[in-house]
């Protein structure tokens, strides 16, 4: 198929790849002029793994390139997708202004010559399918007056489609070549039928892995064809980001009461995942969630909750637990060190999660903050995202160090905040010689406890 994507960021980016590494004639159209340069040396923008290779691989084909012109792009293009950034606003609405200068500008690039189908990808509100149907009927009569009743001119031919993204960074590639499901909400069979000849060699698993990604998982050959409505395939999409990210506050909260009656959090949670009707993915204890969808989402759900004057108290609690759980590490700083104005404390990771540089929501910057604020000297060292940190948060009055050694000489406590293989993997007898007080604050309890104690450090893990 030909294919336009609107929206060369991360969501954007990622779905140009794939459909283009099956064939598809994909066009990607950027509207910042710095970005669409280096993409077009097949730089990225983001760091992800795997993905600045396998973009070379879609140019170096054919099958992907960059542009500027949207409209070049969806006259050449039957199937469009509107992959641009929804941030939070202050009162926890979506920011709809790019999706609503996109949906105007395809509508008027559109002519008759063939049915488009208009697909959603953005992360938006419940109704936003038929605002977007709006939006572009208004850009079509914008460049299309109507004449007099004789010479009406047929008027363009399209469908709205809402196809949610699943995607997790540092892994963004495996979940878009072996996904839990595709959600596709449209009444239109029509449309229908040309998203699921689009994503079929995905649903029927008919492709050898890339190499790029990881290998098929051991039995997948199939991907569930989730067939719904608009509204429902868009609080599909806020709905599970909520649930995952409760099922973190969850675990958060009940480890608070593990360290009061002496319970193993990790114990717990295994315990507690072995049911099938739970599962332990995401049932994990720390600092707490970040990143640039689960706070948005649930506060966008919130929301359009709030405008049909109905209460959402877990999705409230989900919330205050977070915010409280990034404070339970300077707790644990206190209890072991009890003074630590004047202390250095060594950051173990920044971004939100291993495997990527985002910096969104991460709780490392409200760890950061907030130590400062005490008086604490705060380092910090991530294998990939200090450079981003020192670019979006040049404020951030923290130094960087050039290895975990570096980050640990004179430091009175490492706290790891992003599990990232490195420090897994790390040399704790090489780390406690340079230390001034060999504390070890495990924020996502991922250490091996018995290997630090035995190298003279203190442990201390969260609800454990």
């Amino acid at each position: 198929m030909d294919i336009c994507v609107v929206g060369a960021g991360y969501v954007g980016l990622v779905t140009s790849a794939c459909l283009a590494h099956f064939g598809n004639q994909v066009v990607a159209v950027e509207a910042n002029a710095t970005k669409l340069e280096s993409l077009n040396k097949g730089v990225m923008p983001f760091f992800e793994p795997g993905m600045e290779e396998f973009v070379k691989n879609c140019l170096a084909k054919g099958t992907l390139r960059f542009t500027a012109n949207l409209e070049e792009g969806v006259k050449s293009s039957e199937v469009i997708f509107i992959c641009v950034g929804t941030p939070p606003l202050p009162n926890g609405d979506s920011d709809l202004s790019q999706v609503m200068s996109v949906a105007r500008g395809i509508g008027g690039a559109l002519d008759n010559k063939r049915k488009r189908i208009i697909v959603n990808k953005s992360t938006v509100p419940v109704g936003s399918g038929n605002w977007v149907e709006m939006l572009v009927n208004q850009g079509v009569q914008s460049v299309q007056p109507v004449p007099a009743r004789s010479a009406r001119p047929e008027a363009p031919s399209f469908s709205v489609v809402s196809n949610p993204e699943f995607l997790r960074e540092g892994s963004a590639l495996d979940d878009s070549f072996y996904p839990d499901r595709i959600v596709v909400g449209s009444t239109d069979e029509s449309a229908i039928d040309s998203m699921r000849k689009l994503y079929n060699p995905i649903l029927t698993q008919d492709f050898e892995s890339p190499e790029w990604c990881s290998p098929r998982p051991k039995g997948f050959d199939h991907v569930p064809f989730v067939l719904t409505d608009l509204a429902s395939a868009e609080l599909i999409k806020y709905s599970a980001n909520a649930f995952l990210a409760m099922k973190i506050s969850f675990a958060n909260e009940i480890s608070g009461l593990c360290e009061k009656v002496g319970a193993d959090i990790k114990q717990v949670t295994r315990g507690i995942g072995l049911d099938q009707r739970i599962g332990s993915p995401f049932l994990n204890a720390g600092v707490g969630w970040g990143g640039s969808c689960f706070g948005k989402d649930i506060l966008a759900l919130m929301q359009v909750a709030r405008e049909y004057h109905y209460p959402t108290h877990l999705l409230e609690a989900t919330i205050k637990v977070n915010e409280h759980q990034r404070m339970i590490v300077i707790q644990k700083l206190q209890d072991e060190l009890k003074i630590i104005k004047g202390r250095t404390v060594g950051l173990m990771g920044l971004s939100f999660k291993p495997n990527t540089d985002d910096l969104r929501d991460a709780p490392s910057l409200t760890i950061a903050r907030q130590l400062t604020k005490m008086g604490v000297h705060v380092k910090a060292y991530d294998p990939v995202a200090m450079e981003e940190c020192k670019r979006q948060h040049p404020d951030l009055d923290i130094s960087y160090a050039t290895d975990l050694v570096d980050l640990a000489t004179d430091s009175d406590a490492l706290v790891l905040v992003t599990e990232w293989d490195e420090f897994k993997r790390a040399n704790w007898r090489e780390v406690s010689r340079v230390m001034r007080w060999p504390l070890v604050v495990d924020g996502r309890n991922v250490l091996q406890e018995e290997e630090i104690s035995s190298h003279g450090m203190t442990y201390r893990g969260v609800g454990r």
